[in-house]
């Protein structure tokens, strides 16, 4: 990882999680889904870190791209509701969702002039 992608990512999560705990409000949490990623540290956090890698790269990227991402984050959503509560499938489908994430990021740092 780059010191660069390192720094940014630091940056957002102090930004993001002060005072939060999930993406979301765990008051409001109705589904299974959500309850358990209130519920789970590991979840919760790598709830947050995705949340916060999204928001970075969808202001960071053209409007045509910025589409594409919010589809893929609507798809990728539907995909994280269908586990319920299982800790190992929302461990999984989080993982791939920020090697995804963090593939647009990575692209963007090669373009960018840092």
């Amino acid at each position: 990882m780059s010191i660069k992608y390192g720094w940014l990512v630091c940056l957002g999560l102090m930004l993001s999680v002060a005072g939060h705990a999930a993406s979301f409000s765990c008051e409001k949490a109705k589904t299974q889904t959500e309850h358990a990623i209130c519920e789970h540290r590991a979840v919760n956090d790598a709830d947050v870190k995705m949340a916060t890698t999204y928001r970075i790269v969808s202001h960071l990227v053209a409007m045509g791209t910025r589409s594409q991402i919010r589809d893929e984050q609507f798809r990728w959503l539907e995909l994280r509701d269908r586990c319920g509560s299982s800790l190992s499938c929302l461990t999984q489908v989080y993982d791939l969702r920020q090697q995804k994430l963090d593939e647009h990021l990575n692209r963007l740092y090669q373009r960018a002039p840092f």
